[in-house]
């Protein structure tokens, strides 16, 4: 999963701390996070239009593109549909 943040914005930090504990009870995941400042060319090719913004990839295809500060539970849920 990647998770397109940037520092100033609330909802990222608040969304972090979720990505992570998901991130170790479930194992089967790795969270990547992409700053929109630091990275520009890489928000502009997967059209990143607002934040946080995530993009579920599997066997290298994005499956799934959630948007917003998401409770853990429906994060976990999309991720789950997908195993």
């Amino acid at each position: 999963m990647v998770d397109f943040w940037a520092e100033w914005c609330g909802p990222c930090r608040a969304l972090g701390p979720k990505l992570e504990e998901i991130a170790q009870e479930k194992g089967n995941i790795k969270v990547v996070k992409i700053n929109i400042d630091q990275n520009k060319e890489t928000a502009q090719k997967f059209g990143i239009r607002s934040i946080p913004t995530m993009i579920l990839f599997k066997g290298g295809k994005d499956v799934e593109t959630l948007m917003g500060n998401l409770p853990k539970e429906e994060i976990a849920a999309k991720i789950d549909a997908h195993s």
